[in-house]
Protein backbone atom coordinates (compact mmCIF):
# COMPACT_ATOMS: atom_id res chain seq x y z
CA UNK A 1 0.00 0.00 0.00
CA UNK A 2 1.17 3.27 -0.14
CA UNK A 3 -1.03 5.22 1.61
CA UNK A 4 -3.71 4.50 4.16
CA UNK A 5 -7.31 5.17 3.94
CA UNK A 6 -8.84 4.63 7.26
CA UNK A 7 -12.17 4.73 8.10
CA UNK A 8 -13.36 5.94 11.30
CA UNK A 9 -17.16 4.42 12.03
CA UNK A 10 -19.53 4.55 15.13
CA UNK A 11 -23.19 3.41 16.19
CA UNK A 12 -24.02 6.20 19.02
CA UNK A 13 -27.82 7.45 20.53
CA UNK A 14 -27.14 10.91 21.66
CA UNK A 15 -24.00 12.12 20.00
CA UNK A 16 -21.11 10.92 23.17
CA UNK A 17 -19.67 8.31 20.65
CA UNK A 18 -19.72 10.33 17.44
CA UNK A 19 -17.90 13.16 19.17
CA UNK A 20 -15.02 10.61 20.41
CA UNK A 21 -15.09 8.58 17.16
CA UNK A 22 -14.59 12.72 15.92
CA UNK A 23 -11.31 12.98 17.80
CA UNK A 24 -10.39 9.65 16.89
CA UNK A 25 -10.92 10.74 13.36
CA UNK A 26 -8.96 14.42 13.78
CA UNK A 27 -6.07 12.78 15.74
CA UNK A 28 -5.23 10.03 12.55
CA UNK A 29 -5.77 13.26 10.44
CA UNK A 30 -3.32 14.93 12.76
CA UNK A 31 -0.85 12.04 12.10
CA UNK A 32 -0.95 12.09 8.11
CA UNK A 33 -3.73 9.46 7.10
CA UNK A 34 -6.71 10.29 4.76
CA UNK A 35 -9.84 9.26 7.65
CA UNK A 36 -13.80 9.16 6.52
CA UNK A 37 -15.82 9.62 9.82
CA UNK A 38 -19.31 8.14 9.37
CA UNK A 39 -22.01 7.03 11.50
CA UNK A 40 -22.11 3.03 11.10
CA UNK A 41 -25.47 3.13 9.60
CA UNK A 42 -24.31 4.72 6.53
CA UNK A 43 -21.57 2.62 5.82
CA UNK A 44 -22.32 0.49 2.45
CA UNK A 45 -18.82 -0.48 1.59
CA UNK A 46 -15.83 -0.82 3.27
CA UNK A 47 -13.75 -1.81 0.31
CA UNK A 48 -11.72 1.59 -0.35
CA UNK A 49 -10.21 1.37 3.23
CA UNK A 50 -7.35 -0.02 4.18
CA UNK A 51 -7.81 0.32 8.14
CA UNK A 52 -11.08 0.51 10.01
CA UNK A 53 -11.80 1.51 13.54
CA UNK A 54 -15.43 0.88 14.95
CA UNK A 55 -16.94 2.55 17.86
CA UNK A 56 -19.67 2.20 20.14
CA UNK A 57 -21.77 3.21 22.71
CA UNK A 58 -22.61 0.95 25.67
CA UNK A 59 -26.24 0.08 26.71
CA UNK A 60 -26.96 -2.18 29.28
CA UNK A 61 -23.99 -4.26 29.06
CA UNK A 62 -24.05 -4.26 25.14
CA UNK A 63 -22.18 -2.60 21.96
CA UNK A 64 -24.67 0.11 19.87
CA UNK A 65 -26.86 -1.77 17.60
CA UNK A 66 -25.48 0.21 14.72
CA UNK A 67 -21.66 -0.50 15.70
CA UNK A 68 -23.24 -4.26 15.93
CA UNK A 69 -24.70 -4.42 12.52
CA UNK A 70 -22.46 -2.56 10.63
CA UNK A 71 -19.44 -5.81 11.79
CA UNK A 72 -21.60 -8.06 11.24
CA UNK A 73 -22.85 -7.31 7.85
CA UNK A 74 -18.97 -6.15 7.07
CA UNK A 75 -17.01 -9.00 8.41
CA UNK A 76 -15.97 -10.70 5.16
CA UNK A 77 -14.21 -7.67 4.52
CA UNK A 78 -13.41 -6.55 8.19
CA UNK A 79 -10.75 -9.55 8.53
CA UNK A 80 -8.88 -8.48 5.54
CA UNK A 81 -7.66 -5.33 6.89
CA UNK A 82 -6.11 -4.02 10.33
CA UNK A 83 -8.74 -3.62 12.79
CA UNK A 84 -9.59 -1.52 15.87
CA UNK A 85 -12.55 -0.79 18.35
CA UNK A 86 -13.57 1.30 20.98
CA UNK A 87 -16.03 1.30 22.82
CA UNK A 88 -17.59 4.35 25.00
CA UNK A 89 -20.18 4.34 28.14
CA UNK A 90 -19.18 4.46 31.84
CA UNK A 91 -20.90 7.28 33.56
CA UNK A 92 -17.61 7.43 36.00
CA UNK A 93 -14.13 7.86 35.89
CA UNK A 94 -13.91 4.28 36.02
CA UNK A 95 -12.41 4.17 32.28
CA UNK A 96 -9.71 6.96 33.58
CA UNK A 97 -8.97 4.69 36.33
CA UNK A 98 -8.24 1.26 34.74
CA UNK A 99 -8.74 -0.30 31.71
CA UNK A 100 -12.24 -1.75 31.09
CA UNK A 101 -12.27 -5.10 28.88
CA UNK A 102 -14.35 -5.42 26.06
CA UNK A 103 -18.38 -6.39 26.98
CA UNK A 104 -18.81 -10.48 25.72
CA UNK A 105 -20.30 -9.28 21.93
CA UNK A 106 -17.44 -7.09 21.27
CA UNK A 107 -14.61 -9.23 22.67
CA UNK A 108 -16.53 -12.27 20.67
CA UNK A 109 -16.10 -10.31 17.47
CA UNK A 110 -12.10 -9.28 18.30
CA UNK A 111 -11.57 -13.13 18.07
CA UNK A 112 -13.38 -13.59 15.36
CA UNK A 113 -11.99 -11.06 13.19
CA UNK A 114 -8.41 -10.72 14.70
CA UNK A 115 -8.98 -6.64 16.07
CA UNK A 116 -5.46 -5.59 17.15
CA UNK A 117 -7.37 -3.58 20.17
CA UNK A 118 -10.02 -2.28 21.89
CA UNK A 119 -10.10 0.31 24.11
CA UNK A 120 -13.39 1.55 26.50
CA UNK A 121 -13.44 5.01 27.08
CA UNK A 122 -16.13 7.24 29.65
CA UNK A 123 -19.07 8.36 27.98
CA UNK A 124 -21.53 11.20 28.40
CA UNK A 125 -24.97 11.51 29.48
CA UNK A 126 -26.81 15.26 29.45
CA UNK A 127 -29.89 17.18 29.42
CA UNK A 128 -31.99 16.60 26.27
CA UNK A 129 -30.41 13.16 26.22
CA UNK A 130 -33.00 10.64 23.91
CA UNK A 131 -34.75 7.34 25.47
CA UNK A 132 -36.55 6.36 28.96
CA UNK A 133 -33.21 4.90 30.14
CA UNK A 134 -31.33 7.96 29.81
CA UNK A 135 -33.95 10.39 31.10
CA UNK A 136 -34.05 8.06 34.01
CA UNK A 137 -30.06 8.12 34.47
CA UNK A 138 -29.83 11.81 34.03
CA UNK A 139 -32.73 12.45 37.47
CA UNK A 140 -31.22 9.92 39.17
CA UNK A 141 -27.93 12.54 39.01
CA UNK A 142 -25.63 10.08 37.52
CA UNK A 143 -25.10 11.85 34.06
CA UNK A 144 -22.30 13.74 33.14
CA UNK A 145 -19.29 13.95 30.58
CA UNK A 146 -16.30 11.40 31.75
CA UNK A 147 -14.55 11.21 27.82
CA UNK A 148 -10.83 11.74 28.81
CA UNK A 149 -10.17 13.78 25.24
CA UNK A 150 -6.50 13.43 25.85
CA UNK A 151 -6.51 9.70 26.39
CA UNK A 152 -8.45 9.50 23.20
CA UNK A 153 -5.92 11.37 21.69
CA UNK A 154 -3.00 9.04 22.70
CA UNK A 155 -4.85 5.51 21.68
CA UNK A 156 -5.57 7.34 18.06
CA UNK A 157 -1.96 8.30 17.81
CA UNK A 158 -0.81 4.69 18.67
CA UNK A 159 -3.67 3.25 16.36
CA UNK A 160 -2.05 5.73 13.51
CA UNK A 161 1.63 4.77 14.03
CA UNK A 162 0.61 0.61 13.97
CA UNK A 163 -1.97 1.77 10.59
CA UNK A 164 1.63 3.58 9.37
CA UNK A 165 3.51 0.22 10.31
CA UNK A 166 1.00 -1.71 8.12
CA UNK A 167 1.14 0.49 5.38
CA UNK A 168 4.60 0.43 5.55
CA UNK A 169 4.71 -3.64 4.81
CA UNK A 170 4.08 -5.14 8.34
CA UNK A 171 0.29 -6.18 7.85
Amino acid sequence: MTSSTVLVTYGTTNGSTARIAETVAEALRKDGLAVDSRPAVSVTDVTPYDVVVVGGGLYAGRWHKDARRFVRRHRRELVKRPLWFFSSGPLDASATERDIPPVRGVRRAMTELDARGHVTFGGALEEGAKGWLAQRVLRSGKGGDFRDFAAIEAWAAEVAREARGTREGDG
